[in-house]
């Protein structure tokens, strides 16, 4: 299927591991320019290079989104290279699993509030454009109870600042969408930590899931590279679980 995304201009947040990786390679993969930004060097010169080798126009600068200024510079950047901003991935996590104090500000600052500054800086371009893509990457720890809670809360704000500013910009040509991704196993990753760290937990996991196995960021990427897609052009406001099943309430 062509997703109809060749020429895009897209930014992904916390594109250098995992998920955000993921969706950028898949986005690149559909001939969409890509900017991605994260905090890690090493890992963000890496995804670089793959993005770079598919022939496209890529961006990759370390920025810490928790930063207003930071994250300001990184968009002001991609702006003035890519000229126009088609698609916005807000998946940056501070993965914040405590529930001190400290956690849940790191957790609203960077999970939430990141991701509104994001967004709010690019709605201007996306209007004067005439159209765009905004996807916001949750988790399913913001559908229901069990886990940190600071985590949790920051990723449940998500979902719904989400529909609230799908229901304003959609009348505008403007999509705006969440992902909700069950749990997801790669390399250096929180569920590859556990496996070894703490295997009961890591089976408690995989017994939750009905599909009997944790998740890949490529089947994520996937998901997201369509939803932001013009194939996708009647799916506004939806919070959609990418889980095998483990979210009961789809059940």
């Amino acid at each position: 299927m062509d997703l109809q995304l060749k020429g895009k201009n897209a930014i992904v947040t916390g594109g250098s591991k995992g998920i955000g990786r993921s969706i950028a390679l898949n986005l690149a993969d559909e001939g969409v320019n890509v900017a991605i930004c994260a905090r890690g060097e090493d890992a963000l010169k890496k995804t670089e290079k793959e993005l770079i080798e598919k022939g496209l126009k890529v961006i990759a600068l370390t920025c810490d989104v928790g930063n207003t200024q930071q994250l300001d510079d990184f968009l002001d950047q991609v702006k003035d290279q890519f000229g126009t901003i088609d698609i916005l991935v807000n998946n940056v996590s501070a993965l914040s699993l405590g529930d001190d104090f400290s956690d849940w500000e790191t957790s609203i600052n960077v999970d939430l509030l990141g991701s509104v500054r994001g967004t709010r800086k690019v709605i201007p371009w996306m209007l004067e454009a005439g159209s765009g893509n905004i996807l916001f990457i949750s988790s399913g720890s913001g559908l229901e109870a069990g886990s940190p809670p600071a985590y949790a809360a920051a990723k449940a704000a998500l979902i719904s600042y989400s529909k609230t500013m799908a229901i304003q910009l959609a009348p505008k040509n403007i999509r705006v969408n969440t992902l909700a991704p069950g749990s997801v196993e790669f390399p250096d990753g929180l569920w590859e930590l556990t496996k070894t760290q703490n295997p009961p937990l890591y089976e408690w996991a995989l017994n939750a899931i009905p599909s009997g196995r944790l998740g890949t960021p490529d089947e994520i990427g996937k998901v997201a590279t369509f939803i932001v897609s013009p194939c996708a052009s009647w799916v506004v406001g939806t919070c959609l679980a990418v889980d095998g099943g483990q979210h009961k309430a789809n059940l």
